[in-house]
């Protein structure tokens, strides 16, 4: 997924769900989406987190 695609998908599972999501690099170094939740990987693969009740 590009950096484009995944920040557009994680925007949009954030504002749907209401909850945290994490982008991160997967081992393949493609960019993949989850909920914070649900991240059990390295820290320093995060790219970046979404939180939609960050003011």
């Amino acid at each position: 997924m590009s950096p484009n695609d995944a920040h557009a998908f994680a925007f949009s599972l954030a504002a749907t769900l209401m909850v945290a999501i994490v982008i991160f690099r997967a081992g393949d170094g493609t960019l993949s989406v989850t909920p914070a939740t649900e991240y059990d990987g390295d820290a320093a693969e995060i790219v970046s987190e979404i939180d939609p009740f960050a003011p």
